[in-house]
């Protein structure tokens, strides 16, 4: 996860990440935690260059990331005939879920999500 964490912010050294993710030990504990600690440091929260949510696990009523993996899926499923190997299916998957920018309706519930919705609307 700390790897994972470590190379999206080489993507975008300068971005502030919100990460969503659900209650899995390993996104709360032992180096996870250190390495939030670590990058957060004593900032305010609101300037923290990375900042996790977590929700409840594999509870699709609450985690916006429950409809990422639907989303990427199904697209799997509709595309069923590209994948001969397991590789074809991860490649699909990555195509379909990475560098995009998600909007489902419940992430207009949470954080930065919800004050973008109000900020977008102001600028029309």
């Amino acid at each position: 996860t700390v790897t994972f964490l470590k190379y999206l912010r080489a993507l975008n050294p300068d971005a502030r990440l919100f990460i969503i993710w659900d209650g899995a030990s390993y996104h709360q504990y032992g180096d996870m935690k250190d390495y939030l600690q670590e990058i957060n440091q004593d900032l305010a929260r609101s300037e923290w260059p990375i900042t996790c949510e977590l929700f409840a696990p594999n509870d699709p009523a609450q985690n916006p990331v429950e409809d990422i993996w639907l989303h990427a899926k199904k697209f799997i499923r509709e595309h069923w005939s590209l994948c001969k190997k397991f590789a074809s299916v991860k490649r699909l998957f990555t195509f379909v879920t990475h560098r995009q920018y998600f909007k489902f309706p419940k992430t207009n519930m949470y954080g930065y999500f919800g004050s973008l919705k109000s900020e977008l609307s102001q600028a029309k």
